[in-house]
């Protein structure tokens, strides 16, 4: 998550220049951001209630996908207000409350639940 949300940071400094470090950040972005994921679905499905497994899963891929709905529809807004050196900016506040979610439950006694203890 450091890493994706490093690169939503950087990517609007990179627009405008040579084409290849731009390329080369946004092949780094979209392998980073895809692994984000599965963090969260493992751990919902890990440590919820094991009747409430798939609602909760679907829950969290619903808000996923509107979360992505939305961002991706403001990004045009910020835009026109800031410009694209600093439109991507928007994102980053995701990946890093995404660290300090993880961080917290990595220090809470269901971390012990986690990988059937073994993580």
């Amino acid at each position: 998550m450091a890493l994706s949300g490093s690169c939503a940071l950087i990517a609007g400094f990179l627009f405008g220049g040579a084409i290849w470090p731009l390329f080369a950040l946004c092949v780094v972005w979209g392998v980073s951001v895809v692994a984000n994921s599965p963090q969260f679905s493992a751990s919902t499905a890990e440590l919820s209630e094991p009747g409430y497994v798939g609602t909760m899963l679907t829950v969290q891929t619903s808000m996923g996908f509107l979360l992505t709905l939305v961002t991706i529809h403001l990004i045009p807004v910020v835009v026109d207000l800031v410009g694209w050196k600093f439109a991507f900016v928007i994102l980053v506040p995701g990946p890093v409350i995404g660290i300090v979610a993880m961080w917290r439950l990595r220090n809470s006694p269901d971390a012990a639940r986690l990988a059937g203890g073994r993580g």
